[in-house]
């Protein structure tokens, strides 16, 4: 079943130097952009990400420093794929948990907001943990009957994951709507404020902290009781995303009172 769309939607995958979306950059991402008409454009492209690859990652996908030495750094492409991205939905396989925040900070590194609030954030991954739960490799074999051959390489990854997400929606009829709002809805795990979790909404869909000493009380009671905390977090090693949105909250806040 192919995706019905009202406006364009970019599936990507990214290669990375580690798995700390705070501190770790892309090596390789690709991305495959479908138009509500049904035609596609594709890119693939390598990335210097101006620090050390892990041992640990390039034994995955295969990309070592020597690769990228001579590549772009985001800096050089920022502005161009930030242009590409634009006006799109997102998708991926365990993109909302990884994919999506690692962008998201490659582009603030930059001084680029690339805000994803008025996006549909469609995870293939999510979408099968919730009906089959296995993994890519098994999801393409279950789903499509194929075996992935170019595993773990950011092509390959991608090109799976929009024929699975389409397998999906011929196999759940009654569960799943071709519907990118409500993938997008159906593919989420919790109620993320940032992306890192640090921060959620409750059952009253208040902003809440999600870690520490101050888990489970509302963020706009903490900062008003311990103004501190703010300034502790915007100096600790919590993601720019995380510092973003509880900057948002704060001037939120102060604004009200």
């Amino acid at each position: 079943m192919k995706l019905k769309l009202n406006r364009p939607i970019i599936f990507f995958d990214l290669e990375t130097t580690g798995l700390d979306v705070a501190k770790d950059h892309i090596v390789e991402l690709c991305y495959i952009k479908i138009f509500p008409n049904g035609n596609e454009k594709s890119e693939t492209m390598r990335i210097n990400p101006g620090i050390p690859i892990s041992k640990m990652s390039s034994e995955i996908h295969g990309i070592y420093d020597k690769d990228v030495a001579e590549c772009p750094m985001f800096k050089d492409i920022a502005q161009d794929l930030y242009k590409t991205f634009e006006g799109c939905d997102l998708a991926g396989y365990n993109s909302n948990r990884f994919d999506v925040p690692l962008l998201c900070e490659e582009f603030l590194r930059c001084g680029i907001n690339f805000d994803v609030t008025s996006r549909m954030c469609v995870d293939v991954q999510n979408i099968f943990y919730k009906l089959e739960q296995r993994t890519l490799t098994a999801a393409y074999k279950f789903y499509c009957n194929k075996k992935l051959e170019d595993a773990h390489s950011a092509l390959g990854d991608t090109r799976a994951t929009v024929e699975v997400l389409e397998a999906q929606l011929d196999r759940y009829p009654d569960s799943l709507q071709n519907d990118i709002s409500f993938l997008s809805e159906f593919s989420k795990m919790n109620k993320n404020v940032d992306f890192a979790g640090r921060i959620i909404y409750n059952d009253d869909n208040i902003e809440i902290f999600n870690f520490g000493k101050h888990k489970g009380k509302p963020v706009v009671d903490v900062l008003r009781q311990e103004p501190s905390f703010y300034n502790w977090m915007m100096q600790g090693d919590f993601s720019q995303n995380t510092k973003q949105v509880l900057t948002r909250i704060y001037l939120k806040s102060k604004n009200k009172g």
